[in-house]
């Protein structure tokens, strides 16, 4: 296919290739759509450009952890029987008095190492816990490292994991991941209606150079990619800050949240002979039994197992593999008999439960290991390619010597009220349920008509953006 035509004269706007779309009241959409993408990847892209370069190395990272901490996380020889868990708890703690225990993972494979957890140790982030890692089959303790969240990641994830979050600011650099997750399923369906609103033969890259090339290479990497781009955006949303409190509600008011295992004990002899012994997370029964109660109710590695609150509480004791297939059910171990007083089944858990609960793991490259992490990878890489070719694009129709002017205001009027009004209606409610979606828009819109007003009152043209 041979390339486009002669260049504009600088200043105007590049035609686009596609022929005007057949007459009727959605055709007029296609002007509106394309300023919208236009603009909201020009001012999200750097956003995105961060969230997929820190996702990149997040998903790299659980390999490269396994490297790092091979020491602490394996054994040298694998024994012929473990030790009880009571017993390895003990080394840790004599090797680590420091703060309380506050979990214990089993050894969950033959030559895997136990991690004890601790809470309250200083110099460890109050959110974090010190692993404490102890060879099953000797109680050698072969290290300690800080520990974050329900995954276990060490420091190398840990630090990844919080730039991707949150760029290490807290709850307020949080925004930023909640920003490029509100806007990347606005600009992916966005390309995905520009991409099939163009005639077929427009759409071939075979042949072309120049800005239709360019255009050519971002839609198609783009169409490919949108459906994973639409996962990742819903699935990050899920657990933000302001759309994620959101979607809890609405869980909650469906009947959907994720119930949890009752952890009061029960019975009369409940509080009683349940004292333990300072930090050893030693309550009544001990570990050992409790961890067999929760073996005879199917609950087969990797566990966990969380030692009581108070002299009121029980064991809870809950499977952690998220890879697939999910080991999520739990049990409630009453520390004065040993009797499982309560028992939760992953199975059992409301749609929207597992749907979150699936959806979280895949987006964290843990559903499906290995393949699941080099899938992340790639998407994460094509959202670079992306935003390159996009600001390539508007380099381009500057005739490569400076960025083009944007696309021209004014589309919204010829969209028919038929259209626009119920359309609004659903911007209105997506922008209420997804905050960092609604107000950015809003802002964008006032400014924009305000700028509007003020080339209209001058008679002259929008201003461009440089």
């Amino acid at each position: 296919m041979s390339s486009t035509a002669a260049s504009p004269t600088k200043g105007e706007i590049e035609p686009d290739p596609a022929p005007a779309p057949p007459p009727g009241r959605w055709a007029p959409l296609r002007p509106l759509v394309l300023r919208l993408h236009f603009y909201a990847g020009v001012l999200v892209a750097p956003f995105l450009l961060v969230a997929a370069v820190t996702g990149f190395l997040y998903a790299g990272a659980f390999q490269a952890e396994k490297l790092l901490y091979a020491h602490e996380l394996s054994v040298d020889a694998v024994g012929d029987a473990k030790l009880p868990v009571s017993r390895q708890v003990a080394a840790a703690r004599e090797t680590h008095p420091e703060g309380t225990v506050s979990a214990v993972r089993p050894s969950p494979h033959a030559d895997a190492t136990t991690r004890v957890l601790l809470s309250g140790v200083q110099g460890v982030d109050p959110g974090h816990t010190l692993a404490v890692f102890v060879d099953p089959y000797t109680a050698e303790v072969r290290g300690a490292l800080e520990q974050y969240g329900s995954t276990g990641a060490l420091p190398l994830r840990t630090w990844i994991d919080e730039f991707h979050r949150d760029l290490h600011l807290g709850e307020n650099g949080r925004l930023y991941s909640e920003f490029a997750a509100s806007w990347l399923w606005v600009i992916a369906g966005g390309g995905l209606v520009l991409w099939f609103s163009r005639r077929r033969a427009l759409r071939n890259v075979r042949g072309t150079r120049g800005r239709r090339r360019t255009l050519g290479l971002h839609g198609t990497v783009g169409v490919w990619a949108a459906a994973g781009f639409l996962f990742l955006s819903a699935t990050g949303l899920t657990w933000s800050t302001y759309a994620g409190a959101n979607i809890d509600e609405l869980r909650t008011s469906l009947g959907q949240a994720t119930p949890s295992v009752s952890a009061v004990a029960g019975g009369e002899h409940a509080g009683h002979g349940t004292s333990a012994t300072t930090g050893s997370g030693e309550h009544g029964v001990g570990l050992d039994r409790v961890l067999a109660a929760a073996r005879a109710e199917g609950l087969t590695d990797p566990v966990e197992i969380v030692p009581p609150a108070d002299d009121t509480s029980a064991y809870v004791v809950r499977q952690i593999q998220r890879s697939w297939p999910e080991k999520q059910d739990a049990v409630a171990v009453d520390p004065a008999t040993g009797q499982v007083t309560d028992v939760l089944r992953f199975a059992d858990h409301p749609l929207l439960a597992k749907l979150t609960r699936w959806g979280i793991d895949l987006h964290t490259g843990i559903l499906f290991g290995l393949a699941n992490q080099i899938a992340l990878m790639l998407l994460a890489l094509c959202l670079v390619m992306l935003i390159v070719w996009g600001y390539r694009m508007w380099w381009q129709r500057g005739r490569a010597s400076a960025f083009g002017r944007p696309v021209p205001r004014g589309a919204w009027q010829r969209v028919s009220p038929a259209v626009l009004v119920p359309g609004v209606a659903v911007i209105a409610v997506a922008g209420c349920f997804v905050p960092l979606l609604g107000i950015p828009l809003a802002a964008f819109v006032a400014v924009d008509v305000v700028l509007g007003e003020i080339a209209h009152r001058r008679g002259g043209r929008a201003p461009a953006l440089k």
